[in-house]
């Protein structure tokens, strides 16, 4: 009886990783853009109860703790990749509006130029007016594409940092996933490359956090 607990105890760690490896999709802020999500009600459930029926297994006791330390740093991990996709998109936004404007800039400055050119032609002068607003909207049109390159340069580095993140949840997605399979075979070999894959999955996520 005792080995049967044992059994669905451990079966019960595999099913609630398997549930922390199902990324979800939800709906952000903005339209379009997905968060990434990692449930972490049933993992805990299930580890609890396999506490409980580990009758002081050592090894067990680690695999519960190892695994819920890595689930909150995916979870941790996760929040932050979306949080980073949903600035990329927005300075990616902000720097599209910027180059709209540039070129609507650059419009009014080539017709006031075609006026001067026709008016040249014609043996006339432009009017001082016209020539002073055409070299306002040359210098606004240089402003406006240094704040349109900076946005884009912004949208490049949250974009990088999401990546990075990103990463850092699947690592610890798959040493998740191998813990369970540390506590179902009960060998500690597989403990071991799980906190392996953990370790990588903190390395990517303080790169994340130091990536600008």
């Amino acid at each position: 009886m005792s080995g049967r607990r044992d059994i669905q105890a451990n079966l019960g760690v595999v099913t609630g990783c398997e549930k922390v490896l199902r990324v979800r999709s939800t709906s952000a802020t903005l339209p379009g853009m997905s968060e990434i999500e990692v449930p972490l009600e049933q993992v805990q459930e299930s580890l609890q109860e396999h506490a409980v029926h580990s009758h002081g297994d050592r090894l067990m006791m680690r695999i519960a703790l190892t695994s819920a330390f890595l689930a909150a740093l995916a979870a941790v991990a996760a929040l932050l990749a979306g949080h980073h996709s949903n600035e990329a998109m927005l300075e990616q936004l902000h720097a599209s509006d910027q180059w709209g404007y540039y070129q609507a800039k650059g419009i009014k400055a080539a017709v006031l130029g075609t006026k001067h050119d026709l008016l040249k032609a014609l043996g006339k002068s432009p009017s001082e007016k016209d020539v002073e607003k055409m070299a306002e909207y040359r210098a606004e049109q240089e402003d406006i594409k240094k704040e349109a390159e900076h946005k884009e340069a912004e949208a490049q580095s949250h974009l990088r940092q999401h990546v990075v993140l990103a990463r850092s949840v699947t690592m610890f997605q798959v040493a998740i996933a191998i813990g369970a399979i540390s506590a179902l075979t009960r060998k500690r070999r597989f403990w071991l490359v799980s906190m392996a894959f953990g370790f990588m999955g903190i390395a990517f996520l303080l790169q994340g956090l130091l990536t600008h």
